[in-house]
């Protein structure tokens, strides 16, 4: 991102193999269970107008892939609160604050690697200043952090531009608002094997995430840029919250 931006991905947590070599950016083998491909994620709107044309840019971009589609549903959240809706992902954007991020991801898993729900929010705190508040800025920020609710890590982190919504390129441009075929590429090798049951849809009630659930253990670690905090349950999942801080 640009001028001391920080965007935080955040994945609270409840399998990949052949296709072009140089897809190597899958975000821990994070994965919705599906019995087949393509599947269907669905995307709800809870946010305003001056969102729609932004998430529905990043839901045609996505479904360009050949294993996953993400049509615009109606949203079930509260726009500024953002709560998960289980087997999809909710869409979300309000003014969170000057708290140094653009954009948040989340996602919850079970059984250490599936998804079984996902957010994306994003902060109008700061696309309401002129520096944040142009087309770039917010395809850019929108289209990453949807992408990390399918399994996907950055390609870059250190202001490289790498023509794709899940770089950091240091002035985002219209070649930095849409995936690439490195992202497509990336998404075919989570997506190549298949599980036995779903998580995305209606899926088991036991999937669940409990909201007022309290870790009983917390891992940090810290490096130039990033910071990764993990929070352990007691029913075995995880909360990994991935920030990026400002250069």
């Amino acid at each position: 991102m640009k001028k001391g931006l920080a965007a935080v991905c955040a994945m609270a947590a409840f399998g990949v193999a052949a296709a072009p070599a140089a897809a190597n950016h899958s975000w821990g083998g994070y994965h919705w269970a599906r019995t087949a491909n393509p599947f269907t994620l669905q995307l709800g709107d809870n946010v305003t107008t001056a969102w729609d044309s932004y998430l529905a840019k990043a839901s045609s971009d996505w479904s360009k892939s050949t294993v996953l589609d993400t049509p615009v549903v109606p949203g079930q959240s509260a726009k500024r609160r953002c709560a998960a809706t289980s087997g999809r992902v909710e869409v979300c954007n309000g003014t969170y604050g000057n708290n140094g991020w653009l954009g948040v991801a989340t996602i919850w898993i079970t059984g250490g690697i599936h998804i079984t729900q996902g957010t994306v929010k994003v902060n109008d705190t700061y696309f309401n200043q002129a520096a944040y508040n142009t087309p770039q800025e917010r395809a850019h920020t929108i289209c990453q952090e949807v992408g990390h609710t399918l399994g996907l890590d950055h390609q870059s982190e250190d202001g490289s531009d790498l023509n794709t919504c899940m770089d950091y390129a240091a002035e985002p441009q219209a070649n930095n608002t849409s995936p690439n075929q490195h992202d497509y590429d990336e998404l075919t090798i989570i997506y190549k094997h298949l599980d036995s049951f779903t998580t995305i849809g209606s899926s088991s009630p036991s999937m669940a995430h409990n909201p007022n659930a309290k870790p009983y253990k917390t891992k940090r670690k810290d490096s130039k840029r990033t910071s990764t905090i993990t929070e352990y349950f007691a029913d075995g999942s995880r909360r990994v919250t991935d920030i990026i801080w400002a250069s």
